[in-house]
Formats: structure tokens, sequence, C-alpha cells
């Protein structure tokens, strides 16, 4: 089954300096000694826990272990919400559903299940009150607040004109002798407005980074998956430490079906997660890919580095 079109997702480390923004985004592999927040969303964007339970009527487990789960938040048209099992050293079936509050009994509208400790889903957006119920069936279940959600309307893309449109390839745009094709750095231009008016020095667009998020986007392009994580189980870090490049913090942010530069930077300005990563002044360097699939939807990568 194809996936709506303007999914979004973020990654982060936390960088040496700090940033400009102060919004929570996923936290991986930063600097040593240095405190990280670890939400509960895996490849989303709403990065603030909101709840967590124990068994009912018991005692905490010695291992100290929680359920948590976010409160429903809307991205690029898509409805998200995410589940994780934290400090837990039993296994046990994580299930998470978003239920719609309508009158008489509420439906399930979503729902998945893993043994992984975590889990997020993503839905079409319709407006209306959505919540989120976690259980981890070894007696813990866990409830979000229950929030009102709207649906933006997509931005709407100017027809080219023949002599402007761009040949089929997997890249989005043929390759110009700069680093990154000319809609790859379109995002870097993009990227860099935003960041000015946060007071944050411009990003440079670098041909190793950017090597790693075009290498993620293409596999994902071809593989037909959407998450951080390669499917052979390399991390963000581990394809920008394989092109050479070396720093102290890094961050991904991840979008599929948006059409245009403006609209995928529009839509990650758009969540508190992503846009975390864009504003995080600590950063130096930027890589962006952009790839093709056999439809010709876009896969979008954003690699972010501090130096």
């Amino acid at each position: 089954m194809r996936r709506p079109l303007g999914v979004l997702a973020a990654v982060a480390g936390l960088a040496g300096a700090a940033a400009c923004n102060s919004s929570a985004g996923e936290a991986a592999r930063p600097p040593a000694g240095q405190a990280t927040h670890q939400p509960a969303v895996t490849a989303g964007t709403t990065p603030a826990v909101t709840a967590s339970a124990s068994p009912a009527g018991k005692a905490a487990e010695p291992d100290g272990c929680r359920v948590s789960v976010t409160v429903p938040d809307v991205a690029a048209l898509v409805i998200e919400a995410s589940a994780a099992r934290r400090e837990c050293v039993r296994p046990a079936l994580l299930r998470l559903r978003v239920k719609r509050a309508v009158p008489g009994n509420d439906p399930v509208v979503k729902s998945g299940a893993t043994r992984d400790d975590r889990i997020g889903l993503r839905l079409p957006c319709k407006p209306g009150t959505y919540y989120a119920v976690a259980t981890d069936y070894l007696g813990r279940t866990v409830t979000s607040k229950a929030v009102r959600l709207t649906c933006p309307a997509p931005t709407p893309t100017p027809k080219p004109t023949p002599a402007s449109t761009p040949s089929p390839a997997a890249s989005a745009e043929r390759p110009s002798p700069a680093v990154g094709t000319s809609v790859e750095n379109e995002v870097v231009r993009l990227t860099n407005a935003e960041r000015a008016k946060g007071g944050c020095r411009p990003l440079t667009h670098d041909a190793r980074l950017r090597r790693a998020a075009f290498g993620h986007s293409a596999d994902m392009a071809k593989n037909d998956y959407f998450e951080h994580d390669s499917q052979d189980g390399r991390d963000l870090v581990d394809r920008i430490r394989a092109t050479g490049f070396t720093g102290s913090a890094w961050a991904e942010n991840i979008a599929m079906g948006q059409r245009t530069a403006a609209e995928v930077v529009k839509g990650w300005m758009r969540s508190a997660g992503h846009r975390q990563n864009i504003m995080n002044c600590a950063y130096t360097h930027i890589g962006v890919g952009a790839a093709k699939d056999a439809q010709g939807q876009i896969y979008w990568t954003q690699d972010f580095a501090a130096r």
C-alpha cells in the first residue's frame, strides 16, 4: 500500500553549543557528557511525551518499566502518534491505538502493535478530535489527552512550462557543478533563510553530507520504505561517517511526497521537531538529497552536522 503524500520525520543529536530554538526533537548520539532529551516519537513530529503509566494497583517493577504516549499531531497532511516502553527488561507486546472522539463509542481509526518497545502510527489527516491509547499487555495502559486537529490545505504548485520540465531521473534534478542539484541547493537556500530569521549562521552544503543524504533518499525511493534507519540496520550517523565526514553532533529530517523545495521546507518548519533541527544554531554543515521513486514521488533527506 502506498503511503500518503507529504510525510515528514525527524531525528536529532544534541550539538555542543546551545540551540537557538528550545523545542524538543529526537536525540541520537550527542557529544559525550551532555544531557539528552529523548521523546517518544521514533520518526515523527510530536516530540512531547504527554503521559506515562505503571500497572494499576501494583507497585512499580524493579526495572522501572513505564509506557509513554504522545498526543496526536498533524504534519504535512498526516496525523501522527507514537508510544514507547522505557527502561523495560521484560519483553511485552506494545499496542498503540489512535481514537477519534465522537458521541457514543469512540472508534479506533488506526492501530498497530510491536515487540520492539517503540511504535509510531500515521494516518491521513481529517479534522476532528483525536487521542492515543498505548497498552503493553503487562497491565500498563496510558491515554494521551484529546486534542482538536485541523488539516491545512496543500500548497498549490504552479504547472511548469514544457521548457522547464525536467527529464525523469533517479535524482530530482541534473547535478550542477556545485554540491548537489539545483532543487537540493534551493532547499539549502530556504533553510538558511529560515535560520537567518532566528539569528543562526548559514549552513555550508557539504559534499559528503550530501552524499549520505542522497544515498538515503535514493534507498528509500528504490526499496519503498520511509524510516531514519536503513533496511540494512545503519542509522544516520553510520551513513554520514561512511562518507568520511567527522563532526560532534548530528540530526536528520526526512520527508516524502512534497513536490517542490518550498513545499518541503514549509512542511518541516510547521513541525516542532523538524523546526528544531533547522533552527539549531550549533549546526554548521548540511547535506540535502532528493530522489524520485518509479512513480515520480520525491523522497527528501536533510543531514545536519556540527564541526
